[in-house]
């Protein structure tokens, strides 16, 4: 066995990630910035240190968890949602169930929220959003709901000033009636288990970027049994449907990556 194969073994079993359900040069990269970091050289030395060092797991564990987020980040795939996503959903009934996975420290899942209760301000819906990530640091942040005005700049002021309050610090916190549509929880997508069931929509956007093809077509079947018989999934711009995966989805909006569950 080799020394990065050790490693990543190690990897699993105290930093708790499935280095084997990710692509190998992902998992190689975040390992030499720690290495870079901390000063090792190989990859028995590294091995060492986190093994040794429990502030090194866990700075490992948000190096290979990293996200980078906003408020509507890629605006036109929220605009696409709203209009040809909410309606179908919400003319059929008055509720509805949305599973932000790998939601990072909130910023989409609380987008979804704003984007709901802009849609139907007039007509207040029952809104659910599950929300979850492998990150406990970041679901702090995100429970939290505070941000800097640069992840809202693709807000209006009008919707600034409605679902967020202005700190003495110069953050931004959300209003509690944005907060409670959102409830977030600990959950690894390599689990095979889903946050939910019966959901009406699924958004794992620039996640599987770093998922073997294995697990992404794990996800996509576990994404469809999550799904209502007729909910939407929403992927990344730079994501796709394995070939095996597309006769479960049928496309709504092909270049915002929005599809339909097909029933079979």
């Amino acid at each position: 066995m080799d020394d990065f194969t050790s490693l990543s073994r190690t990897i699993e079993r105290v930093v708790g990630i499935r280095t084997s359900q990710y692509k190998e040069d992902y998992i190689k990269r975040r390992v030499l910035s720690r290495m870079r970091i901390s000063g090792k050289e190989t990859f028995k030395d590294y091995h060492h240190l986190l093994i040794s060092d429990d502030a090194e797991k866990e700075s490992l564990k948000n190096a290979l968890t990293i996200n980078v987020t906003e408020f509507f980040r890629d605006p036109e795939v929220f605009k696409a949602v709203s209009q040809k996503v909410l309606p179908e959903i919400i003319g059929k009934q008055k509720k509805i169930r949305i599973w932000c996975a790998g939601c990072a420290t909130g910023e989409e899942a609380y987008s979804y929220a704003i984007l709901v209760r802009e849609y139907m301000r007039m007509n207040p819906v029952d809104v659910r959003i599950y929300a979850t990530d492998i990150d406990s640091a970041v679901l702090g942040k995100a429970r939290e709901g505070t941000y800097d005005i640069k992840s809202l700049k693709n807000l209006t002021e009008q919707q600034i000033r409605r679902y967020f309050t202005l700190r003495e610090d110069g953050r931004y916190e959300l209003k509690p009636m944005v907060k409670e549509d959102v409830r977030f929880s600990n959950h690894d997508l390599t689990s095979g288990i889903p946050a939910a069931r019966f959901l009406d929509l699924v958004s794992c956007r620039n996640v599987t970027i770093y998922f073997n093809e294995n697990q992404k077509r794990d996800l996509a079947a576990l994404f469809y049994e999550a799904l209502s018989h007729d909910g939407y999934y929403v992927m990344g711009k730079t994501e796709y449907l394995l070939r095996e995966s597309e006769a479960h989805f049928t496309p709504v909006d092909s270049i915002q990556k929005i599809y339909r569950k097909t029933p079979i």
